[in-house]
Parts: C-alpha cells; sequence; structure tokens
C-alpha cells in the first residue's frame, strides 16, 4: 500500500500541482506547515522558500514532500485536499458502500467490506470523477485507516483504471 509521500511522488506532475495550488488557495494554515516541513528538511527558513516565485516554490515542495520522513506532512496535505476539495467523492463512495457518514467523514469503519459492494462502489466514483483522482482517494483512503481491506488493496494494484498518473 502507497504511503503518502509516495502517492504524491507517483500521481501525475499535474494533479500534485493542483492539489498544492488547492491548499495554498484554501487553507493557509496546512500549506504554512507543509512549507515549514519542507524548509525544516532541506535544512532552510521558511521564508527563503516564501520569497520564492509561487511555481518554484511549489515544485520544490512537492520534489520534498515525496520523502518517507515527510510522510506526516505529505498526509495532511492529501487529507486536507481530499476532505475540502473532493468531498462530493468521498459521499458518493462512503454512500455507495451504505457505510454512514457526516460529510465524507466516518467513525467507523468496517474491518472488511463484500468484494461485490466494493467493486461497483468504485465503478460509481470511476464513472463521475477522474480515474487519477479517484487512485489517490482510494490509496489514500486504505493507507490512512485502519480498516485496510485486502480487496481494495487488491483491486488498486491490478485495475489499470486505478494507476496514479492514469487520467481516465
Amino acid at each position: 500500500m502507497l504511503k503518502s509521500h509516495e502517492l504524491l511522488g507517483f500521481m501525475s506532475p499535474g494533479l500534485a500541482n493542483e492539489i498544492i495550488a488547492s491548499i495554498f488557495e484554501d487553507d493557509k494554515p496546512t500549506y504554512k506547515a507543509a512549507l515549514a516541513a519542507v524548509a525544516n528538511a532541506r535544512h532552510l527558513r521558511p521564508v527563503f522558500l516564501e520569497r520564492q516565485p509561487k511555481p518554484q516554490r511549489h515544485a520544490t515542495m512537492l520534489a520534498t514532500l515525496t520523502r518517507p520522513s515527510l510522510d506526516l506532512a505529505a498526509g495532511t496535505l492529501l487529507r486536507t485536499w481530499l476532505v475540502k476539495k473532493q468531498n462530493a467523492m468521498l459521499v458518493d463512495f462512503l454512500n455507495a458502500l451504505g457505510i454512514e457518514n457526516k460529510e465524507g467523514v466516518v467513525e467507523d469503519l468496517p474491518e472488511a467490506m463484500d468484494d461485490e459492494k466494493l467493486k461497483a462502489a468504485v465503478d460509481v466514483l470511476l464513472a463521475k470523477y477522474p480515474h487519477e483522482t479517484v487512485a489517490v482517494y482510494l490509496n489514500a483512503f486504505n493507507d490512512m485507516n485502519e480498516a485496510n481491506w485486502t480487496n481494495l488493496k487488491t483491486m488498486l494494484e491490478g485495475d489499470a483504471r486505478l494507476q496514479l498518473g492514469a487520467t481516465g
């Protein structure tokens, strides 16, 4: 299963840039925390990165956030983007699975999910959202939750529509 820092590294540059730009626009505290983590990892002061042109700063941030030591910062960035910008997809997935949720947030996930129900829910997402965005969400979902469903892991590894970098 891919960790958050690996997801950022394997996704298309376009989607990675979309995520960081979205966080910059919509969630300054999360953006500043990620910037500080990157600066710390590079042994720089955050102000050094802040003074760079945004495209250069974001490229530096994304390259650095792919390091294993920055998995927590990468995970926070991804979770924030998913909950704030991709909320409809989270709700659609959980509703298709019949999991009670509050705006895409769940208290307790079942330990396992029926294969057919999972496949149908994934198909709903793939019909409605960009394939790479779905792949990022499902990888993050399986990595960041305690449930860690083996059938979802198998789908993520074997379904060509769920490969990172796919734009379908």
